[in-house]
């Protein structure tokens, strides 16, 4: 196990650029490196079907800086990337469906703007170290369970493809060019923050929704295993693989407490709100198509090499993120 890191230390003062940083994680890790004394610089799109919102820097609005921009937008990217310390690059397009709807504007995002940032990177400022956002969508279907990452990719769908492009983008400039960069590959996170009116982002957002309305939600499927990240641990790992120098170059799965299946997270959500209901149904066709099955990761490779796990375990989860709702679900939907 590696010696602890005093993340204060690491960033403290230091100048941070978070892309996609008005959304779920990027907002909850310019949280915490506010926390920690960084100068975070915010680029968001705000794009309506993705997950920024405003309300997500409440608190923090007066000490970070945004910047209303598109990464698609190449020209301004210099400029943003210019003088930072650390990047941590969570823009992207998170709908599955969407992603085969309208797998053009997926493909603009995830992967050619990935590109325009890294060569930004590099031509004006190739010292910055940088934490690319995966996603556990890139292996498919699971040949063996828990999944680690010599698992093959093979997705299920055109957003996979493109995180598959822009994960390898990554990596390819740290062995080519000598970036610092490294890939992190998460599973379903929740926690205060995600997009609840719609599944755009993950479908526990719209269970939440709906427990919080007292409306009863939908379970499609049921038996499917599933892992969860609470948001914070996941905020931690980022923090992490930034500061680790052993980290460059590499991969690592996220992974979260012991897997579920979706029948049995129902039950727990409903237990924590006391009360509510659900009904199971089979899937949609066009969601069936692009369902993974059973997904769990194995996450023992961060934990070796650079010390993280998840300290949240499920119930407390669910439950943040009710308490985070009750109050905040107008803002929200």
């Amino acid at each position: 196990m590696p010696s602890p890191v005093d993340l204060r230390r690491v960033y403290s003062g230091r100048r941070v650029l978070i892309t996609g940083g008005l959304g779920f994680i990027g907002s909850n890790l310019a949280r915490t490196l506010v926390a920690l004394g960084a100068r975070v610089t915010i680029v968001d799109s705000l794009e309506p079907q993705q997950g920024g919102h405003r309300r997500n820097l409440l608190g923090i609005a007066s000490r970070v800086r945004v910047h209303l921009a598109d990464v698609r937008d190449w020209p301004r990217l210099p400029r943003l990337v210019r003088g930072q310390d650390f990047l941590f690059n969570l823009a992207g397009q998170t709908s599955h469906l969407d992603s085969m709807t309208d797998p053009q504007t997926d493909l603009d995002i995830n992967c050619r703007a990935q590109l325009a940032i890294l060569e930004a990177c590099r031509l004006h400022n190739p010292d910055i170290r940088i934490v690319f956002a995966s996603t556990r969508q890139i292996y498919g279907r699971p040949d063996y369970l828990p999944v680690d990452e010599k698992h093959p990719l093979r997705p299920v769908d055109v957003n996979g493809i493109n995180k598959i492009a822009g994960e390898s983008f990554h990596l390819l400039y740290a062995r080519v060019y000598g970036m610092r960069t490294t890939a992190l590959r998460l599973t379903n996170t929740i926690g205060p923050r995600m997009r609840i009116k719609d599944a755009r982002q993950t479908f526990v957002g719209v269970w939440i929704r709906r427990v919080v309305e007292g409306q009863p939600f939908e379970v499609w499927g049921g038996e499917q295993r599933r892992d969860f990240t609470y948001v914070d641990d996941a905020v931690e790992a980022f923090l992490l693989a930034a500061a680790r120098p052993e980290a460059i170059g590499l991969v690592f799965n996220l992974g979260g407490p012991p897997p579920v299946t979706l029948c049995q997270l129902a039950e727990m959500l409903v237990a924590i709100n006391d009360g509510g209901k659900f009904a199971i149904r089979q899937f949609p066709a066009e969601r069936k198509r692009i369902d993974i099955g059973d997904y769990y990761a194995d996450d023992r490779l961060i934990a070796r090499q650079l010390g993280w796990k998840p300290r949240t375990d499920l119930r407390t989860a669910l439950a943040k993120t009710l308490e985070y709702y009750r109050v905040e679900w107008r803002h929200y939907v």
